[in-house]
């Protein structure tokens, strides 16, 4: 009994104490049961210890040859891929760096969900506390001296609500933390601790994490004119990657995803494993491969058609069609992607003066001291007025900016899908290929509906505050022109934002609003912090 004692007092004086970490090794823990359960013979001595001999995570990667290196360290071949879904080995760098993280998240998440399961939370997981075993080519989660359990030592009933509280919600901090984890491994700028400190305060903001490409697409493309490696990694899979990170570091900590499903997660399987995607990663998948199309140039007909489908598959599928849903989430600024209707530019027209448009912003706000919906309407569309001579090659110039505001209300409204029934209506889809092909199939949608739900756009015509801005003074009729140019190149709903008529898609990422003439806009969501 005094051996015992003696043991039990020297561990706890190692749980607690605050030893420097070393990246070689992990320290060794010691955990003891309470001293009443102690004293009472209920439970025995439990000692938990942790691997030595391997670098941290951490360490890896900032190896300059860390990829070959890791590789060679995982003893990566044909039998190794095979548990994440692949059957080959090397290939290119993207391809390559893919197949690596989905073996190292894949047993970071087995690891953490074996804590998990048996009623403890780690606290702690950063690169630091992960280590690659060189003996049986596993990642090992240590560190576990912050390790809590889930429940508190009363046993009272009424100590289960709260319980069951605490373990959700140190379940949730240790996955935003796996979220940490694998944005580092994906992208390597954030190893850099102050753009990692942009991309903590972007969440820290309040931002939805849904939004993390288009804020973090500057910075990734800086240094990278060619691509960049994780942005491509990301990307791949209709844009997988992003989701699963959207949902590791979700805002509120009931919708971040567990470590089964993320281990279902599409991102995470090979080629080789057939997996069924839920709606809402067919959803996601859907809006990011149109969001890749608007940022490629359209230059034929196929590509305009394809992405016009996918805009209309998305507005079949639309997760928020009621208006409450729509006034909650429209408040914000919004981008222009891309519009389905006429495109009108500057190579064959070459008209006098050369204007070039920068981004288009729509701005929804809460009407101050407003009973009833109202929102006020703002349209900012950024242009740039270039030299004569030489503006295929020279695009500096006088930067400029056209406002239109006025205010809308929101009320329910409908959409036809078919042309006949929709007489009535100003704007309709049309087209019918829902059902077919691999986006339909995984929709799985046996007949397409007749008519939609959408959020009515009625602007008040009565109330519109037009203005423009120049860096350099203008003649009047010089202005006319600048301001005829820029009407001509930007959606006709940008300027006359009477034409909008309703809202047909919306979730905390992308939005499409449909014209009077039947077109189609998709708007990505802009934070102000992402914005240059």
């Amino acid at each position: 009994d005094w051996v015992v004692f003696v043991l039990s007092q020297v561990l706890k004086k190692l749980a607690h104490r605050q030893m420097m970490y070393h990246s070689y090794a992990m320290q060794v823990h010691g955990y003891v049961t309470p001293s009443k359960a102690m004293e009472e013979g209920d439970s025995p001595l439990v000692l938990v210890h942790g691997y030595h001999g391997s670098y941290s995570l951490r360490h890896w990667l900032q190896l300059s040859d860390w990829l070959p290196t890791l590789e060679a360290t995982l003893a990566l071949d044909e039998e190794q891929v095979r548990r994440v879904g692949d059957d080959s080995v090397g290939g290119p760098a993207v391809t390559r760096q893919l197949r690596l993280i989905r073996i190292l998240m894949r047993d970071l998440l087995i690891g953490v969900n074996y804590l998990h399961s048996h009623g403890m939370a780690h606290t702690e997981l950063r690169l630091e506390n992960v280590h690659v075993s060189p003996v049986d080519k596993h990642v090992k989660v240590g560190i576990l001296g912050n390790a809590v359990d889930f429940h508190d030592n009363d046993p009272s009933s009424s100590a289960v609500a709260s319980n069951n509280e605490r373990r959700k919600m140190m379940i949730a901090f240790d996955m935003r933390c796996v979220g940490f984890i694998m944005a580092k491994m994906v992208l390597r700028e954030l190893m850099d601790s102050s753009t990692f400190q942009k991309f903590k305060s972007f969440l820290n903001k309040g931002n939805d994490p849904s939004c993390l490409r288009e804020f973090l697409l500057p910075i990734l493309s800086q240094n990278s004119p060619s691509g960049n490696i994780g942005l491509q990694m990301l990307d791949r899979h209709w844009g997988a990657g992003w989701n699963l990170l959207a949902l590791l570091l979700a805002t509120k900590s009931d919708k971040r995803i567990s470590c089964v499903d993320a281990l279902r997660h599409p991102f995470l399987c090979g080629p080789k494993w057939r997996i069924s995607p839920t709606v809402n990663v067919v959803r996601w998948g859907l809006g990011s491969t149109a969001v890749r199309l608007a940022e490629d140039y359209i230059y034929g007909h196929h590509q305009r058609r394809r992405l016009a489908y996918f805009i209309e598959l998305m507005e079949v599928l639309n997760p928020n069609s009621s208006t409450e849903n729509w006034l909650r989430l429209l408040p914000g600024r919004w981008c222009l992607l891309y519009c389905t209707g006429r495109h009108i530019g500057l190579t064959l027209r070459q008209p006098t003066p050369r204007v070039l448009i920068s981004d288009a912003f729509l701005t929804f706000a809460e009407a101050p001291e407003s009973v009833d919906p109202i929102l006020s309407l703002t349209s900012d569309i950024g242009f740039k007025i270039m030299p004569e001579s030489d503006w295929p090659h020279d695009k500096s110039g006088t930067e400029g900016n056209l406002s239109v505001t006025t205010s809308a209300r929101i009320t329910p409204g409908r959409i036809y899908t078919n042309a006949e029934d929709g007489k009535e209506s100003s704007s309709r889809i049309t087209s019918s290929r829902y059902l077919g092909g691999k986006w339909g199939k995984a929709a799985k949608m046996k007949q397409l509906p007749a008519s939609l739900p959408t959020a009515s756009v009625n602007v008040d015509e009565n109330d519109v505050d037009v203005s423009m801005s120049c860096g350099s003074t203008l003649k009047v009729k010089s202005a006319r022109k600048v301001l005829q140019e820029v009407r001509t190149q930007t959606p006709p709903e940008m300027f006359d934002l009477s034409k909008i008529v309703c809202g047909t898609y919306i979730d905390s990422r992308l939005m499409v609003l449909r014209g009077v003439n039947g077109s189609a806009l998709l708007f990505v969501r802009s934070n102000r912090t992402s914005d240059p």
